[in-house]
């Protein structure tokens, strides 16, 4: 594309002069920006110079410039907050000595920690447990009675509180389950046998080639001290009920298989000392509300 530079003209359709430049014959006309439109413009600036000395603007080493006047937003955020704050310590003063299950007793003690409750779970829990509380692959989920355990008030306040396998906490909730397959104490084919059983105790489809009886022994030898003789779990050790057909890994062969032999080891933080107890108290009554409580 050629470009021309030459001295401006004044061009014969329009009558307005051009600014010298030509492109493949077209010639750039110099037209003036309406004068509304300078006006506004410059108007602009001079709000901008005033908005400079009269509000906090300019960055300095460590602090900015106050304006005239010292205003700031982050002002307004804290006393904002600082009123929610004390608005909700007087609605929540009853709760301070209260136990979850009083909390839960009385209507508007109750009403007041489900609103606190919630906000809080969608704070620090729902990015594990999900929005509602539904869970995900290695997080439980909270609306159903499945509890690894208990589901009860107490149960789920020191849950929260103590988290699961925290490490330095001494009352933190503490499974192991052995890693059969990686510590070489199951072989590949006993392995495939207790999935498939524990397949038949949930009541799922197994494998025409499955050994059952084989699974069968398996399991009563090295399962059934922490699951039941019949698969039903124990609460107390944490130890899954395998006859329900709720897992937090999966219940398919492939995922039975990969827990058997490399066991599972999830963690939950503890809450204690990051939320006030007015907090843990309000998010035990929720999540016992959610569906799932006992």
């Amino acid at each position: 594309m050629d470009q021309k530079h030459e001295d401006p003209h004044v061009d014969a359709a329009t009558g307005m002069p051009t600014t010298g430049h030509e492109w493949d014959g077209i010639r750039e006309l110099n037209t003036p920006l309406p004068r509304w439109w300078l006006g506004i413009f410059y108007a602009t600036i001079v709000w901008s110079i005033g908005y400079w000395i009269v509000y906090p603007a300019w960055p300095l080493l460590t602090d900015t410039t106050k304006g005239v006047i010292g205003y700031a937003s982050r002002i307004d955020i804290g006393a904002d907050m600082a009123r929610l704050k004390a608005q909700r310590a007087a609605q929540a003063a009853g709760m301070t000595d209260a136990t979850p299950a009083q909390i839960k007793a009385d209507p508007t003690l109750f009403q007041i920690a489900m609103a606190q409750g919630k906000a809080a779970f969608g704070d620090n829990c729902a990015a594990c447990h999900g929005v509602g509380g539904a869970g995900a692959r290695g997080y439980p989920n909270l609306n159903d009675d499945d509890w690894l355990w208990g589901g009860s008030l107490p149960a789920i306040q020191q849950t929260i509180r103590h988290g699961i396998r925290v490490a330095g906490d001494n009352d933190t909730r503490v499974s192991q389950m052995p890693a059969f397959g990686r510590d070489g104490v199951l072989k590949r084919e006993e392995i495939l046998a207790v999935a498939s059983h524990v397949r038949e105790l949930a009541g799922l489809s197994t494998e025409p080639k499955a050994d059952l009886k084989l699974g069968r022994k398996v399991f009563a030898d090295n399962c059934a001290a922490c699951h039941g003789a019949t698969g039903k779990g124990n609460q107390e050790l944490g130890a899954p009920n395998l006859t329900d057909a709720i897992s937090l890994y999966g219940m398919d062969m492939a995922s039975l298989t990969e827990t058997i032999a490399n066991s599972r080891n999830g963690v939950m933080p503890a809450w204690a000392g990051r939320l006030d107890e007015t907090t843990i108290k309000a998010l035990t009554v929720y999540v016992h509300s959610l569906g799932g409580g006992q």
